[in-house]
């Protein structure tokens, strides 16, 4: 009995052994990871999972990547820096990361019926033959409002034929650019005030430039009338994508937007003297709130700055604040909460890579720069951004909810005293997801793109 005892004891003294070695030596490659390859590669080795593997991806490719290098590549050898012994175990890891991807590798097939918890969650069609439905907005009647970004804006009716809302602004309907967001007044009833966000085009000296800029203006009959601009990001740029164009209004009736960096400087960002890859915050008619953060610096719009591509911008209504998401380049795409004055590091600071390949930078954190609630690794391509209320929808109540445009879901961000505390992947398959909106009917709307279509969300 002792001595069957004893074995025992040996058989798992030793294995006990042997997983805390492998243990040891895969903490040793994160290191090793972390100390000469996440500045290009990326923080998250789950990175790997979204690049093109040009040299080989099988364990005989990497070990030789990472001896000999590419240097035309941006590769560097590291065979005297690093042992062959810690090289082998980094390409286990490496590959070990790698099937991460299979979370991303969702069963093709179309359906109107998903199911989340207890939850069951059925597609209900409110309409069709969009290009891509951009902007949400519920009218107190129940109607929709529905920004084409090809340049259109659409009523969709109670029996859900559309009606086209003419004389909208002429728009720069390319690349990322077109008819954009679509928000309402907080007191539309009364006013009956509509804001649109949309890339508005100008030719300078034979170029063809354009910028993210917001105006009112009110529907009567089929025709969008009495419109002003109350806003027109500087300076205009001849790149057609990174627009940022959300619009939110918050509980005192400020209006917040957002404006990318356009992708061409990333030196916009982080500069006061201009309007890119900024977070604004406006009065409903366009006046400069006098607490604004950045008016001494000579930017009177400016909320917060060191954004990249924000097409997400949601109000936390338990609270009162902002939120928004915005695009990362490969990997690092963000979920922040948005700060007075504050500095979210874009590009200074950054989770992702260029999409060559190549760092950005070689640091994540910075003092003076926020830090991202969350961030993704790969990049899901968010967009559109809403908060969960009422009783519809029980076990999502208080989340985050946020279009993945890359892998055709919907996200769901649990939210913890304004932390993102869990992540989940809801609504598999759904399509290219743009935007999200809670209703002012209690009822969540998605839209999708390719075809575009517009789903109102039934949970039983």
């Amino acid at each position: 009995m002792n001595l069957k005892f004893t074995l025992i004891v040996l058989i798992l003294f030793t294995l006990s052994k042997i997983t805390y070695s492998q243990s040891v030596s895969e903490k040793k490659s994160i290191a090793i990871f972390n100390q000469f390859c996440s500045t290009c590669h990326g923080e998250k080795i789950e990175a790997f999972v979204d690049r093109k593997w040009t040299h080989g991806k099988k364990k005989p490719d990497i070990i030789r990547t990472i001896t000999e290098g590419y240097l035309d590549g941006g590769m560097p050898s590291w065979k005297t820096t690093i042992s062959k012994k810690e090289i082998e175990k980094l390409a286990d890891l490496i590959l070990k990361k790698m099937k991460t991807v299979e979370q991303y590798q969702f069963n093709t097939q179309k359906t109107d019926t998903y199911f989340s918890g207890k939850m069951t969650i059925k597609l209900d069609t409110v309409g069709t033959g969009f290009d891509s439905p951009w902007g949400l907005a519920q009218l107190p009647d129940g109607r929709l409002l529905v920004t084409d970004r090809a340049g259109f804006l659409y009523i969709i009716e109670k029996n859900k034929n559309r009606t086209l809302i003419k004389n909208t602004p002429k728009v720069l309907a390319k690349g990322q650019g077109g008819l954009l967001d679509v928000a309402l007044h907080p007191d539309y009833q009364s006013n009956g005030w509509v804001y649109l966000s949309y890339s508005k085009p100008e030719q300078k000296e034979g170029s063809s430039l354009s910028t993210t800029a917001i105006i009112r203006g009110k529907i009567k009959g089929d025709q969008f009338v009495e419109a002003n601009e109350i806003f027109e990001a500087r300076p205009y740029v001849s790149t057609t994508h990174h627009y940022g164009s959300r619009i939110v209004f918050d509980k005192k009736g400020f209006m917040y937007f957002s404006v990318g960096d356009r992708g061409k400087h990333f030196e916009y960002a982080q500069a006061i003297d201009n309007d890119l890859g900024k977070i604004h915050r406006l009065f409903p008619d366009g006046k400069i709130p006098q607490d604004n953060p950045f008016q001494s610096q000579g930017n009177v719009s400016a909320f917060s700055y060191g954004s990249r591509n924000p097409q997400g911008l949601a109000l936390n209504p338990f609270d009162g604040n902002i939120w928004e998401n915005e695009h990362g380049p490969r990997g690092g795409d963000e979920i922040n909460f948005i700060k007075s004055g504050a500095n979210y590091g874009w590009p200074v600071i950054c989770y992702g890579i260029n999409y060559d390949g190549k760092p950005i930078t070689n640091i994540s954190e910075k003092e003076g720069m926020e830090q991202p609630e969350f961030y993704y690794i790969p990049s899901i391509a968010p967009s559109g951004m809403t908060f969960v209320t009422g009783d519809k929808y029980p076990e999502w109540e208080g989340d985050i909810l946020i279009g993945s445009l890359r892998f055709n879901y919907l996200e769901r961000a649990e939210v913890d005293n304004n932390k993102v505390v869990n992540s989940h992947k809801e609504l598999l398959n759904v399509g290219r997801l743009r935007n999200v909106k809670m209703g002012s009917d209690g009822y969540i709307y998605i839209a999708v793109e390719n075809p575009g279509m517009v789903f109102r969300l039934i949970s039983k």
